[in-house]
């Protein structure tokens, strides 16, 4: 029988250190919640398939006080190029994309193991340690508290009480299967291949580097260092079992039209993507987020980006149900704010990532053919750039149908992320100093907005509440990102609007509160 270990000041087992699971750490003890991170591997990462942040990760990095140190680590990508049969068919600027949308215009190459790493580092400033060779084997909820039985590095078996388990295990969690979850959909035909290369040629040339071919395709991420990549590609027609592929048996023929030759294999690894939404999120008091909640194609570089907004939206959530500030039922809303977007997510990766490796006459006429003439005309529309940049940073996400939103003040509705307004010299919130209206959102707490003037009732409301409440001059550029002067915003800890309505509502969001039980936040 496993010895019991009270471990009664730890209150999150996280079991699952990979992104997803280490910002969930980094918010909760922000938040004073007392975590427990496991990991069955004996070290982080040292080979990755996902290489974009997006801008909404940024974002939240912001709000957590790093987001600077992984753009000064990571490379924008602010220009991408499109080859057909060895010759370039369309040249594509990201210039200029985001740059009112958000205050990280572009997506950032930023490999994940080195990811990783930072994220470890920024953990362990916090005095929190990942726990490695350590795996969740079992657990069972017992009232109001989850036991769970680990197994440790030298075998032994150990059993720990905490209020909730959070899953972020990968694809093939323990936790999911444990619970029963159901994780319905498929694996795709071929097999692909990342390598981390050092390379010379016009497919390392700092740009994003994307080839399309009759039956293979080969995507080239420029890293930091100088001609350092990495390579994604198809492998086709292998007759051996994928663990005895090397570089040296992958159809050379994309990279050789290229005219790119590679000097050195760092590593090379194979994977099959798969496409699956599992039918819940959570039961009881565990939940499930990232690899183990939803998997996809990569297309749009949206699954590591997808688990940390899983993170930073439960994060929250679990800190203001464990300090009493929220009822229980709070958690409730994690799963259909975030299995919506999930199954939104796999149903349009799915269509992409079909046209761009399917070896179908149609699917290669679009590829070959259409691909190259429409996106260049795509890019070439303000308002479709925008577009654009809005669905692939993840900025258009919002939660209108949770049961968290309520109103509407113009083009801004109650669900949305909050507009983002840049700096200016006289934009001042009651502390007194310039600053984006971003800059409040690191106190990762709830907050009032407002654009313009408070009125009287706004700023009383604000010192009964205990609820910080800042003011922005009001300029141009607010109303053009969808802002109503001085209308009232509450805005969530996650940077998410939970209220808008005018100014002369104040009750509404005193009853919001009180409904929520946030009435003394």
């Amino acid at each position: 029988m496993a010895p019991t270990v009270h471990l009664d000041e730890m209150e999150v087992l996280i079991s699952g250190a990979g992104p997803t699971g280490l910002v969930l750490a980094l918010w909760l003890t922000r938040l004073g919640v007392r975590v427990r991170i496991v990991d069955k591997t004996s070290q982080p990462g040292t080979t990755s398939r996902a290489l974009a942040v997006q801008a909404r990760t940024l974002e939240f990095y912001g709000q957590l006080g790093f987001a600077d140190k992984v753009v000064e680590q990571g490379r924008w990508a602010t220009e991408a190029n499109m080859w057909v049969g060895g010759q370039r068919a369309a040249r594509i600027s990201f210039d200029g994309m985001g740059s009112e949308v958000s205050p990280y215009p572009y997506p950032l190459i930023y490999p994940q193991d080195e990811h990783e790493r930072l994220l470890i580092e920024r953990l362990s400033e916090l005095r929190v340690t990942v726990e490695r060779e350590t795996e969740v084997i079992s657990f069972e909820e017992t009232g109001d508290r989850v036991q769970v039985k680990l197994r440790k590095p030298d075998g032994r078996e150990e059993t720990c009480t905490v209020e909730y388990l959070a899953g972020c295990d990968g694809a093939r969690s323990t936790t999911r299967e444990h619970l029963g979850i159901g994780f319905p959909g498929g694996t795709y035909e071929h097999l692909f291949y990342v390598a981390d290369v050092q390379a010379t040629g016009q497919a390392v040339n700092g740009d994003l580097n994307i080839a399309l071919e009759r039956s293979d395709f080969l995507v080239v991420f420029p890293l930091k260092s100088e001609g350092r990549a990495r390579f994604i590609g198809t492998v086709k027609d292998n007759p051996r079992k994928d663990e005895e592929l090397s570089w040296e048996s992958v159809n050379k023929g994309v990279v050789e039209s290229l005219r790119t030759e590679v000097q050195r294999v760092n590593w090379f690894s194979t994977y099959r993507v798969h496409h699956r939404v599992a039918d819940r999120f959570r039961k009881g008091r565990s939940f499930l987020l990232g690899d183990a909640a939803h998997i996809h194609s990569p297309v749009g570089g949206q699954g590591m980006n997808t688990g940390i907004g899983d993170a930073v939206n439960l994060a929250w959530k679990l800190a203001a149900v464990l300090r009493r500030r929220a009822r229980v039922s709070l958690l409730d809303t994690y799963e259909p704010e975030r299995i919506a977007f999930a199954r939104r997510l796999v149903a349009t990766t799915d269509r992409a990532f079909t046209t761009v490796t399917s070896s179908g006459a149609l699917a290669r006429m679009i590829r070959l053919r259409v691909v190259p003439v429409l996106v260049p005309l795509l890019f070439s529309s303000r308002v479709l750039r925008r577009l654009l940049f809005r669905t692939v940073s993840q900025v258009n996400v919002n939660y209108r149908a949770s049961s968290l939103s309520r109103g509407r003040v113009g083009a801004v509705h109650a669900g949305d992320r909050l507009p983002w307004v840049k700096a200016d010299a006289d934009a001042t919130s009651l502390g007194g100093e310039s600053k984006d209206n971003f800059a409040p959102l690191k106190s990762l707490d709830w907050q009032l907005h407002v654009y313009g003037e408070a009125a009287p009732e706004v700023r009383a409301f604000s010192l009964e509440q205990k609820l910080p409440l800042h003011v922005f001059p009001w300029r141009a550029e607010m109303k053009r990102s969808g802002l109503r002067r001085s209308a009232l915003y509450l805005v969530r800890p996650d940077g998410y609007v939970a209220v808008a309505v005018d100014r002369n509502c104040v009750e509404t969001v005193r009853s919001y509160l009180a409904e929520l039980g946030l009435s003394s936040v």
